[in-house]
């Protein structure tokens, strides 16, 4: 297995044909038959089911196109490397929802103006979802709520902010868990730190919550809970930029619920002149 094959492998399976993969690399059509039909060999099963003039990956193949553009993206990735100290080529970054609304607007742009040469590509989701991105290798560095201390994740330069309690102006002072049984949350998807900090605030009352309903959308929580539909948690650098932030009540967590630390993380072998750059800038903008 070389590099080569792998790139005649992911051609066909991205073009569904030999003949048009050939086109794209610039071979003749008879010479990836013959590598595809010895990387099947050598894998020891079928990477591709044949229909006639078109070719479907196999369930094996599927999961081998994963590692075979993983395997390509990190030969690029060494070859930038041994050629420039300097940052350039792609870098793909993962965010929390909330901090690409208020900390990566500044941080993208000045990283852009100074590196013109890197092409940034942004991915959002819950912190749950952007640890195994970066996990795997999808993600070459994220800006998330620090994970717990792992031997594969680099924690670097982070920022302190607060995760308050919002709720609709009528609702009475929340002091404790207590407060708020069996009142309805709203919440991102369960990979959610936020969620997990909610969750374990009522863990340590020794109290259950109230049902917590799944919003993707700080800005449709926000409105359900200035409606008086229900409760939510909120990093505070987030709420005060939202246009509606008035038409909410917010009230104090506990210290280790309410304290987040968002910064980078990436892999220790993801360590690249592009991430370092971005490392030293959020340093330079978000000093902590």
């Amino acid at each position: 297995m070389d590099l080569v094959q792998l790139k005649m492998f992911c051609a066909v399976a991205e073009c569904g044909s030999i003949v048009k993969a050939a086109e794209k690399l610039h071979r003749v059509p008879s010479n990836l038959t013959t590598r595809l039909k010895q990387l099947e060999e050598e894998v020891g099963n079928a990477l591709f089911i044949r229909e006639k003039q078109r070719l479907r990956l196999s369930p094996i193949g599927h999961d081998f196109l994963h590692y075979a553009r993983k395997i390509l993206q990190l030969s690029e990735e060494a070859l930038q490397l041994s050629r420039s100290a300097q940052p350039c080529g792609t870098l793909t970054l993962g965010s929390l929802e909330s901090v690409a609304a208020t900390r990566l607007p500044a941080l993208l742009s000045a990283y852009h103006q100074r590196y013109p040469a890197v092409q940034l590509s942004l991915v959002t989701g819950t912190s749950g979802e952007i640890l195994d991105g970066v996990v795997k290798g999808e993600l070459a560095v994220a800006l998330t709520d620090q994970p717990s201390p792992r031997p594969d994740v680099i924690c670097g330069h982070h920022y302190r902010d607060r995760l308050v309690l919002i709720t609709s102006p009528s609702h009475s002072p929340v002091t404790v868990a207590q407060d708020v049984i069996g009142e309805t949350f709203f919440a991102f998807r369960s990979s959610c730190s936020y969620r997990h900090r909610l969750e374990h605030w009522f863990a340590q009352a020794g109290v259950t919550p109230g049902p917590i309903m799944e919003i993707q959308s700080y800005h449709a929580m926000l409105a359900c809970v200035a409606g008086g539909a229900g409760l939510a948690v909120i990093p505070h650098s987030l709420l005060s930029k939202l246009t509606d932030h008035a038409r909410v009540a917010v009230h104090q967590l506990p210290d280790n619920i309410s304290h987040l630390h968002t910064g980078l993380i990436w892999r220790h072998e993801g360590e690249s002149p592009n991430v370092r750059a971005l490392s030293t800038l959020m340093a330079e903008i978000y000093p902590d």
